[in-house]
């Protein structure tokens, strides 16, 4: 029966197939394109199958290539994790972190502290996945997922902080239609709503009275938080948006609170998910360690003690 040569032929494919074609590969791996496909080209030998269309434009998997990537990033990460722990220097992060965040947190927080992170740990190579989508760990090759609750029963679930959900809009939306006083009131208005969640289109607050929750109809619908949020500041309608994205803009004034006597604290959590004995690994432990020291105080809601001042707006 045959064999799988080598890593290098799993290595090989994987990367061929996660940068699109075998230029890209073969200058990730420091080989020439045509070893990185003769290498390739001996792994399909020898399971004897078809992994790849190859056109002139891009790669692709067959359905043999789909289920044999999978496996062989589960074995190239444990591959990585033996070495590791057998290493000399197991105690010191290093090799290739491959992380997933969702795009507000990640656009308006963790890429704004990472370089902290790579001058603390340089022998740690962060491949930084940003979109909302929730992945699967195990079969996308992912040590560590950050996104909002709730956990995944499959992962380890470490929390990071809690959050509130903030309704607002920008001084022109307000100057042309007024506020609305009480959630009921929604309905006359223009809001903005991040599309593919659960709670999208009804909004829950906490009143006088107690909970309450109402129905509104969107003027714009999104799956991007980032997207809806500037959308609100350009004064497209009412927004319920992530405190980390839109504190600085209620501080500096680009955005205010509507109905802030009807808060919508929900008690969401951001989570930082892995596999099962992923932080045993040191540049998995050193980013979890990272991510509680730079968000657990949740920085955005203390101002700046030296603000830079805002450029005036364009004409």
């Amino acid at each position: 029966m045959s064999r799988i040569g080598d890593r290098g032929e799993m290595e090989a494919f994987v990367r061929a197939v996660e940068l699109g074609g075998f230029s890209a590969a073969a200058r990730d791996l420091d080989l020439s394109p045509s070893a990185l496909s003769k290498l390739v080209d001996r792994l399909e030998r020898s399971l004897q199958v078809r992994l790849l269309r190859r056109t002139t434009r891009k790669l692709a998997t067959t359905p043999e290539g789909d289920l044999f990537l999978a496996r062989c990033r589960r074995i190239l990460a444990e591959i990585e994790d033996a070495e590791n722990e057998v290493g000399r220097s197991r105690d010191r992060p290093r090799g290739r972190l491959n992380m997933h965040v969702g795009v507000g947190f990640a656009i308006h927080q963790v890429v704004e502290v990472l370089p902290v992170f790579l001058r603390r740990h340089p022998e740690v190579q962060v491949d930084l996945r940003i979109e909302d989508a929730r992945l699967d760990l195990v079969k996308e090759g992912l040590d560590l997922s950050v996104r909002p609750g709730p956990p995944d029963e499959t992962l380890v679930a470490r929390s990071l902080f809690d959050f509130d959900r903030i309704v607002c809009a920008a001084p022109a939306y307000i100057a042309r239609h007024g506020a609305p006083r009480k959630p009921e009131e929604l309905a006359q208005h223009r809001c903005l709503c991040i599309s593919g969640t659960f709670s999208s289109e009804r909004w829950s607050f906490d009143g006088p009275r107690g909970r309450v929750a109402v129905k509104v109809e969107p003027a714009a619908r999104v799956n991007n938080a980032d997207a809806i949020y500037r959308l609100a500041l350009d004064g497209m309608g009412i927004v319920r948006v992530n405190e980390f994205i839109c504190a600085p803009s209620l501080r500096d004034g680009r955005l205010v609170p509507v109905m802030p006597e009807y808060p919508c604290a929900d008690g969401s959590q951001m989570l930082a998910l892995y596999p099962h004995e992923r932080n045993r690994l040191p540049r998995v432990a050193a980013m979890l360690d990272f991510l509680v020291e730079s968000f657990a105080a949740r920085p955005w809601r203390t101002a700046p003690t030296d603000p830079t001042p805002l450029p005036p707006p364009a004409p």
